[in-house]
């Protein structure tokens, strides 16, 4: 989805920043007000598509034999997307809904779904964190006396490495690359149109998102990204999960790369402000551009810290 740097971190990050259990900020999040969405259907090829709203991108199949969905980013935006799909299968309800990664901008529009989707399919930790996440969020919503976050649907099928299925003309396979951008990514395969859902795997020209807590490695998803590119031909498309404004929601193993020479470039950079001596709150705080990656624009607090965190372990 095409995202500003004021929309993305309102209609999205504010969610995933406060994705960890214990949190306040997860009560918070559920409770967002939603922006105004322009749904936007878009084909790519053989019968597949994408489709943006608010929330990480959604990918799509309608063919002849059935209807599969790609993540559901939140419940108005999934409602419009599934009242799209149904005017477009001629109502034929949904065979699959597949999650990339247990992100409410990708996983809270399941609800939307339910007795309409046959089954439910992701990564075993992505379902088990989407679960964790909004149990924390019912705790801290019972001990402040607020209200209960709305009810959320989980997968009922999951896998640890690659699941598949066919249907109709087309073959989908879910296939795990972590940690990355969480401890529970997969990327979405749909075979015969050769095209990949990448889910937040790929942010293209935005900092991105990157959840610690969650399980999430930089140095790990550098080698991730890296291998999704090496496991697909150079005629692949890639949906990616967000996109900085002006900059296509699909691209080539070209824009994997650049991803991965940008979360080169911010270790690169943090490992230097660490090694010159910079307390954290200083390293945090830095809005520098980073060399190569102007179209990111300032560094962010979010991607400094993450960064930060991961080369200060022990």
């Amino acid at each position: 989805m095409s995202l500003s740097r004021r929309g993305f971190l309102a209609g999205s990050a504010g969610v995933l920043a406060g994705a960890v259990a214990g949190r306040p900020a997860l009560a918070r999040a559920w409770q967002q007000q939603p922006a105004p969405i322009t749904p936007v259907f878009t084909p790519i090829r053989r019968n597949v598509g994408f489709f943006t709203g608010r929330g990480g991108t959604i990918g799509y199949l309608i063919n002849a034999t059935g209807v599969v969905v790609v993540d559901s980013q939140y419940p108005d935006s999934a409602k419009l997307c599934l009242d799209g799909l149904q005017e477009r299968s001629r109502n034929r309800g949904v065979d699959l809904l597949i999650n990339t990664h247990h992100h409410a901008d990708h996983t809270g529009g399941n609800i939307v779904f339910k007795g309409l989707a046959k089954a439910i399919v992701a990564n075993a930790r992505a379902a088990e964190l989407q679960q964790q996440v909004y149990d924390a969020a019912v705790k801290a919503a019972a001990e402040k006396g607020g209200a209960a976050p709305a009810e959320i649907l989980v997968a009922d099928r999951t896998f640890t490495t690659t699941w598949s299925q066919e249907l109709g003309d087309e073959k989908i396979t879910a296939r795990t690359y972590t940690p990355a951008h969480t401890g529970g990514d997969a990327i979405v395969f749909f075979e015969k149109a050769n095209v990949v859902h990448m889910g937040d795997l790929m942010f293209n020209r935005v900092h991105p998102v990157i959840d610690r807590p969650a399980g999430a490695s930089i140095a790990n998803w550098i080698k991730m990204v890296a291998a999704v590119a090496n496991d697909h031909d150079a005629d692949t498309i890639y949906i990616f999960g967000h996109t900085k404004v002006g900059f296509p929601a699909t691209g080539s193993r070209a824009d994997l790369a650049v991803m991965g020479d940008y979360l080169t470039a911010l270790l690169v950079y943090v490992r230097a402000q660490v090694a010159a001596g910079k307390p954290r709150d200083v390293v945090i705080a830095s809005t520098d551009v980073l060399r190569g990656f102007e179209d990111h624009g300032p560094l962010l607090a979010r991607a400094l810290t993450a960064a930060y965190d991961e080369v200060t372990a022990k």
